[in-house]
């Protein structure tokens, strides 16, 4: 496949940051039985390490009777080691779990999908793309790569969640241009769909007609020049897209090009079969126009659920796809008011001013990320199979975009890639957790889950909980809780953008650590409730999935006191180094299976190390909410030429890390505790080597001047005129929809008017009134 030439980067690509553009396989490397034999090797001396640990270096400082400090101190550091290592652990037997689903895995053949497809009827698929703020060119290509999805019946549509009416011309602009990309798309597509549309339905209309349906000659050359023109036609567009980054190769590359090449290979195929006096059946020949028309067609639509006043505008991308998976099935008419727009339901026979088709799978898909050609039917499939009528959710973890122009974005999108194999290790144990930038999910099983309330009056559906902002983790519990499975698919599917600077990196942190201590009592219920039941959760499951929602927690207030507190020299054994070792070498082996280089395992210590404060945040987060019952919003950072500027505390603290790592070097180096020396100076090291590579002294220096001098500043708000007040305030329609208020009860828009009437007559037993000005004249 040939590539496109390099255009400038909207992003200058720094010093050390990734070459390459090109991405991972789509199916995974076999790994060869030493790698899976020494996986579980590193499992064994990760446990012997740490019993060692416990047996030869806790009990005896316990039982050495040196006093009650003594004994705490070893229980404490006995304590974070032992979650520490209980982290590791996980990692190697959710890797192990990975790679032997790697080597077993078998991809489908294409023919089989297409026998699967041929004769499958359903209502078919509705791609929600939920949207907040996002540039117009990277939804742009999340809606490409779900509309070219080659999926019977499917339905895209974008959530937009942005304000409806903003000041900022800009802003409204972009608005507006985010509005028309769904029938910009539709447009596109209509040529190629209604030619490919017209051809099959010619080609069926003569076979029935005519006697027995044949494959002749001019029936192929007919097929093989329609593959040849939807191949032509996608590698225009690719000639013809924008190419700004590394985002837009993948999508010219791997979305338009590859899909050309898969249709290029099909006629290429199918020319060979000419040449040879050959043909394939009727059946087949249709199942090839048939997918011909379904890659082009796609019915795309945009909806915006803050335009209604009787749907939820909570701000979070639960509530922004719960408000539109409530209304599928249904068929609306819209009511304005003086409360804004609302919408109420109406029978089938009723004229409707909005129709929520009905779909046996969704595909929630965020805004910035791409899925590859056969991303839909390969997953659809896998949930179809005999065996699988209980998989809920379906996905392939997102891995990330090559080519990335910062440190930062590369070290973070190594992580994510890294994420990958432990989520599909998951799988193997039973333990999978629903990632919400990408899964195909049974509606059956959204409606299991399905909690209803009302609010101000109004309905409001939640299938994906918005208790926390890691909605996708809380509802995994909730759908193994009624007995329905979650899977990743054992391939690379789908890729997702990553932080590409420290500011926005620490946003998406501190959301992610916020939230999993919330949802662990949840699962603990739902695991004494399969106990009672008799199908009790399995220790690798249990084990892995409290190590996802709470190891965030333990492993940065672990760290933090292994930083901080001095701790007696003779509690640091080389045990504790052997049993960290085959994390460390094994984290490493998969950096390099991942395309990256061992060595950046020291580049992802100090990473972890300058992200302590931000993990921390978001836990003290978590358990502020769980005191105060409140949810715990996000607010969105400045953004300072072209990057998210970080927050005082967040720039600060990797400096203050690094300045007490070193203070601690220097202070066991005099008291001659050369282990805790030399821990420290491996601390500092790494986490300056982050610091200087991730931040960078100048970033550090602008943001804590801004963190410093913010405060002097705040927002100007418009005033409004005084005309415009008093109408705003006074609205009859809002005084007849709200009616008289209630004692206690205020409202500006009823109260206005109220006070506008005539003074109603006092009561009887009032007393009179004694002021000067109306004191009544005595009759004598």
């Amino acid at each position: 496949m040939g590539r496109i030439d390099r255009q400038p980067s909207s992003r200058r690509a720094q010093w050390g940051s990734e070459r390459t553009r090109t991405p991972l396989d789509t199916v995974h490397r076999t790994p060869s039985e030493m790698k899976i034999i020494w996986g579980r090797v590193a499992i064994i001396v990760t446990i012997a390490a740490w019993v060692g640990y416990l047996v030869f270096t806790v009990v005896p400082r316990i039982l050495s009777g040196e006093g009650v400090l003594a004994t705490l101190e070893a229980i404490l550091y006995g304590l974070v080691v032992t979650f520490l290592s209980f982290s590791a652990l996980m990692y190697l037997v959710a890797r192990s779990g990975a790679f032997g689903r790697f080597r077993d895995h078998a991809r489908i053949p294409r023919g089989e999908l297409d026998r699967h497809f041929a004769h499958r009827a359903g209502s078919g698929m509705t791609v929600l793309v939920p949207s907040y703020a996002e540039e117009t060119s990277v939804i742009r290509k999340t809606m490409w790569s779900a509309a070219l999805q080659e999926y019977p019946d499917l339905r895209v549509v974008l959530l937009l969640d942005d304000p409806p009416t903003p000041a900022d011309p800009a802003v409204r602009a972009r608005l507006e241009e985010t509005r028309g990309i769904a029938a910009e798309i539709a447009t596109a597509l209509e040529m190629p769909r209604a030619r490919f549309a017209e051809n099959l339905f010619a080609l069926e209309h003569r076979w029935i007609l005519g006697p027995d349906p044949v494959v002749d000659a001019e029936a192929l050359e007919h097929l093989v020049a329609d593959y040849d023109l939807a191949s032509q036609w996608l590698r225009d567009m690719a000639g013809t897209w924008p190419h700004e980054d590394h985002v837009d190769t993948f999508f010219i590359d791997q979305v338009l090009r590859e899909l050309a090449s898969d249709l290029d290979l099909t006629a290429q195929a199918l020319a060979l079969a000419a040449a040879d006096g050959d043909t394939p059946t009727v059946a087949h020949v249709r199942d090839m126009r048939r997918r011909l028309v379904r890659i082009f067609t796609a019915e795309l639509t945009t909806f915006e659920r803050k335009q209604y006043a009787s749907l939820s505008h909570e701000p979070n991308k639960a509530m922004n796809l719960n408000s539109y998976i409530g209304l599928m099935g249904g068929r609306y008419r819209e009511e304005h008011g003086p409360g804004g727009t609302l919408l109420r339901p109406v029978a089938g026979s009723t004229s409707a001013d909005l129709i929520v088709p009905n779909a046996d799978y969704l595909l929630t898909l965020d805004a910035d990320s791409l899925l590859l050609r056969d991303y839909c039917i390969r997953l659809v499939y896998f949930l179809e199979q005999p065996g699988n009528e209980r998989v809920a959710v379906t996905q392939t973890p997102y891995s990330s975009f090559r080519g990335a122009p910062t440190r930062i974005e590369r070290l973070a999108g190594a992580s994510t890639d890294i994420q990958h194999i432990l989520h599909q290790g998951m799988t193997a144990h039973g333990a999978t957790f629903w990632v919400g930038a990408n899964a195909v999910i049974r509606m059956e099983a959204q409606d299991d889950i399905l909690e209803i309330d009302t609010v101000d009056g109004f309905e409001v559906r939640r299938y994906v909980q918005d208790r926390t902002v890691i909605e996708d983790t809380e509802s995994s519990i909730d759908i193994a809780d009624r007995g329905w499975t979650l899977a990743n698919y054992p391939e690379r599917l789908s890729y997702s953008a990553t932080p590409p600077d420290f500011g926005s990196l620490v946003v998406q942190r501190r959301r992610w650590a916020n939230g999993g201590l919330l949802i662990l009592p949840k699962f603990w219920r739902f695991a004494r409730s399969r106990h009672r039941s008799g199908r009790s959760v399995s220790l690798a499951e249990w084990m892995l999935r409290t190590n996802y929602m709470a190891s965030l927690a333990w492993a940065s207030f672990g760290l933090i006191l292994m930083l901080t507190l001095p701790f007696d020299s003779r509690l640091l054994s080389p045990l504790v180094v052997f049993a960290a070792l085959p994390y460390f070498l094994a984290q490493a082996s998969d950096l390099k299976y991942c395309g990256y280089r061992r060595i950046d395992i020291f580049r992802i210590y100090g990473f972890n190390l300058i992200l302590l404060p931000v993990n921390l945040a978001g836990v003290l987060k978590s358990i502020e909410q769980a005191l105060t019952g409140r949810k715990i919003p996000f607010a969105r950072t400045p953004k300072v030429r072209d990057r998210t500027a970080t927050q005082l505390l967040y720039v600060a603290a990797p400096w203050a890390i690094i300045a007490f790592s070193v203070y601690t070097t220097w202070w066991n180096a005099q008291s001659e505790n050369w282990g805790t020396a030399a821990f420290a100076a491996f601390n500092a090291v790494t986490a300056l080597w982050a610091t200087l590579e991730n931040i960078g002294l100048r970033a550090s220096v602008a943001d804590t001047w801004l963190g410093l001098t913010d405060w002097m500043w705040v927002d100007a708000r418009p005033k409004a005129s005084a005309a415009a007040s008093e109408a705003a305030e006074v609205d009859w329609r809002e005084v007849l929809y709200r009616g008289y208020p209630a004692s206690g009860e205020s409202h500006r828009a009823v109260a206005s008017v109220r006070d506008a009437l005539p003074a109603a007559p006092p009561p009887a037993d009032a007393e009179p009134a004694t002021s000067d000005e109306q004191t009544p004249e005595v009759v004598r």
